[in-house]
């Protein structure tokens, strides 16, 4: 009887939007892939502010892996997390179990929060990556609501007061959600206490808001964020931060309680502990087709990847340079297998969006088009419902936001933690 030979298997690492990219695009190619991840489930990130501000529950912006690929019959799924690489043996170490032997790799492990050296940002700064991070941005803000009811003269120590670092989209969309969730909400919930006194405020080094945006969509963000009473601090910059105050480098000292954190990422450990070249931020060196320089069956993408576009810049870290970047890797393994040459990565930009609050948004797409205000918040809200991933998760997150439109109220008001 003939041996049939076993067909070469496919790692990927991470299932975010690049690595499920990656494993979709393979469907047809005859090789087994294996899906690894610390976490079994993938984390829908541009909603994850809205957990943290209690208006989804973690559930509605994730969706377990395994059940992403139940039609996929050559996809497997191994809970692990990634340690290092025995490059001459081909296989990944692993935290538990055995290591995990590959012909080809694709690393789309994503990015981590950097804090650029601050003195006391990491330690009590709270950064807005992960599903976990979402849920602790919730059960902080909500507890230190609960504690100013009990006892009102942590107001003035700053208890309500919310310094968001980066003006980004994470930290335009934080600094707007809050701003409506202390305004229309929890001023309802929490009737003995002066929740006008509660304060956001947006930090951000650049002297514009929405730094990639053009110069119309950036004074969108900046006035709708004003009117909703957010202090925005342009060409400001954090020196240090303590449990209890934000020292800003003009000198200003500002009590404060609570420091979300979305000034920037940095590409995942895994990049270092698979011993592969890096470029700023720890992102890995990567060629024109994305496969990493001495590992030619290896490719790295999205925020993990320094990869370029046609202007020798590198791409931003936004979903659609991962998503179009695990398409590309596959396509390279099919061409490796077929025997054909290498092709060069390029991206196409779809556009991009950032909401402020109801009815408030901008968007930027291809054509030069330019939306912002109603029209731009609804473009937002059907594109985001869209690229959900599963029909429940689609429902849930329309009724919670049908909800929220029509009562100005939010369900998920949870302080939920581990009973000790």
């Amino acid at each position: 009887m003939p041996v049939v030979s076993a067909p070469p298997r496919v790692v990927v690492i991470g299932a975010g939007f690049g690595g499920l990219a990656a494993a979709k695009e393979l469907a047809a190619v005859p090789v087994d892939v294996l899906l690894v991840d610390q976490r079994n489930y993938h984390t829908f990130q541009p909603l994850l502010y809205q957990v943290a501000t209690a208006g989804l529950n973690a559930a509605d912006v994730a969706y377990a892996v395994r059940g992403i690929f139940h039609h996929q019959p050559n996809v497997a799924f191994r809970q692990a997390k990634v340690t290092g690489a025995d490059w001459s043996a081909r296989r990944l170490l692993v935290d538990d179990g055995d290591p995990i032997p590959f012909e080809y790799l694709v690393v789309a492990a994503g990015a981590t929060a950097a804090y650029f050296g601050i003195r006391g940002a990491a330690e009590h700064g709270l950064p807005l990556y992960t599903l976990a991070d979402a849920a602790a941005v919730r059960n902080h803000v909500l507890s230190c609501f609960e504690a100013a009811d009990r006892d009102p003269a942590l107001v003035d120590d700053g208890a309500l007061t919310f310094v968001i670092v980066g003006g980004g989209p994470t930290g335009v969309e934080v600094a707007g959600a809050l701003a409506e969730l202390f305004a229309k909400v929890l001023r309802k919930d929490f009737g003995r206490l002066e929740v006008s006194r509660a304060k956001v405020i947006l930090v951000e080094m650049a002297d514009q808001l929405l730094t990639p945006f053009s110069a119309r969509s950036q004074r969108h963000a900046l006035e709708a964020l004003r009117a909703r009473g957010v202090d925005v601090r342009l060409g400001e910059a954090v020196a240090e931060v303590t449990a209890t105050t934000v020292c800003l480098r003009s000198g200003e000292v500002i009590p404060c309680r609570t420091l979300i954190w979305a000034a920037g990422v940095r590409a995942n450990p895994v990049a270092e502990a698979l011993g592969l070249e890096q470029a700023g931020a720890g992102r890995i060196v990567v060629g024109a087709d994305l496969s990493v320089p001495g590992h030619h069956d290896v490719w790295a993408i999205g925020d993990v990847a320094a990869s370029l576009g046609l202007d020798g810049r590198p791409l931003p870290q936004v979903a659609q340079v991962a998503i179009q970047g695990g398409k590309h890797a596959a396509h390279q393994i099919r061409r490796r297998l077929d025997g054909r040459s290498p092709a060069p990565f390029r991206y196409t930009d779809k556009g991009t969006m950032a909401t402020i609050g109801r009815h408030a948004a901008v968007a930027e797409l291809p054509g030069r088009i330019r939306l912002s205000g109603v029209l731009a918040w609804f473009a937002w809200l059907g594109l985001h419902v869209i690229m959900l991933m599963g029909f429940r998760n689609r429902l849930s997150v329309l009724l919670n936001w049908a909800w929220n439109y029509v009562t100005w109220d939010r369900g998920p008001r949870l302080i939920f933690r581990p009973e000790k």
